[in-house]
């Protein structure tokens, strides 16, 4: 049942092998077992990847409650214990995962050497159930749920910067009205209101500013390069920015006002079972970003 979920979830017999220290044909030795035992196919099989069936898919969402059941019970032992241990899955931003996680990660990770952590950077809306994840921090707001906790964070602070040479050529913007008439560099993973205009806030009043720009691009490194090779002013994390900044590549813009926020929570499933390295994470993301 746990090689058939695998198969299922990565979609492949070689990586799944892989995992499991196995031959691709034991592996598929396996599942055709599972079929025959249950009498209907489970998988339809192509050269390049294997996909549930209808029956399939029922099977693997209650394998999946089963084989967690059976996990929890072979770790209560573990769950007695104080020293977190384990594989844990994480999700976070790109840029604050690269920028603003990854430091604490490492001091999480020299503190608990029994623990190693993947950590998959990604700018899509992720579901840590559906995915398989721990933890997933995202941006932007969360809808109620019964099924996830979120607990917030320090909201995630954007600055508009340019360089020198782009200000040299078509001016500073004083006031954000004045972003209008620039090149304004667009990330292609905002939506609503964040893709057409920027939100800045000074002495309790909120200015917003409509922006238009030509260039658009799913990773924020291009965004930055753009603006370091002069072509407008974008929008960034403060502390993705800092060293740009210092060194007099960028130069903060509208310094007076306060960039765009974007809300930022840890969401963890609401039944997870809350093992040591879990607990202690959350409770280091948690201090350091909340």
């Amino acid at each position: 049942m746990a090689i058939f979920v695998r198969v299922a979830d990565l979609g492949s017999f070689t990586a799944t092998a892989a995992e499991f220290g196995l031959s691709t044909q034991m592996v598929s030795k396996h599942v055709i077992a599972l079929e025959q035992r249950l009498g209907a196919r489970l998988l339809h099989r192509t050269t390049r990847r294997q996909n549930l069936t209808e029956i399939g898919r029922i099977y693997h969402e209650r394998s999946q409650a089963i084989l967690a059941e059976v996990e929890a019970a072979e770790t209560l032992t573990e769950q007695a214990r104080t020293t977190p241990r384990g594989c844990l899955r994480v999700n976070a931003p790109v840029t604050f995962g690269s920028q603003g996680l990854v430091g604490l990660l490492t001091r999480y990770l020299r503190e608990y050497p029994e623990v190693e952590i993947d950590l998959t950077l990604s700018d899509r809306v992720v579901d840590p159930i559906e995915e398989g994840y721990d933890a997933v921090i995202r941006l932007g707001p969360v809808s109620d749920s019964t099924t996830l906790v979120a607990r917030p964070l320090t909201p995630y602070r954007l600055i508009a910067c340019a360089s020198p040479a782009y200000l040299k050529e078509r001016g500073e913007p004083e006031t954000p009205a004045d972003l209008a008439k620039h090149e304004c560099l667009g990330f292609s993973y905002w939506s609503g209101t964040l893709g057409s205009q920027w939100c800045f806030s000074r002495d309790g009043y909120a200015y917003h500013a409509p922006v238009s720009g030509r260039l658009h691009i799913n990773d924020w490194k291009g965004l930055l390069n753009a603006a370091l090779e002069g072509f407008g002013i974008t929008l960034g994390y403060e502390t993705a920015l800092a060293e740009e900044l210092s060194a007099g590549r960028l130069i903060r813009l509208l310094p007076d006002y306060d960039g765009p926020m974007r809300p930022m929570y840890l969401l963890y499933a609401a039944d997870q079972r809350m093992t040591p390295k879990l607990r202690h994470f959350i409770d280091d993301v948690v201090k350091e970003f909340a």
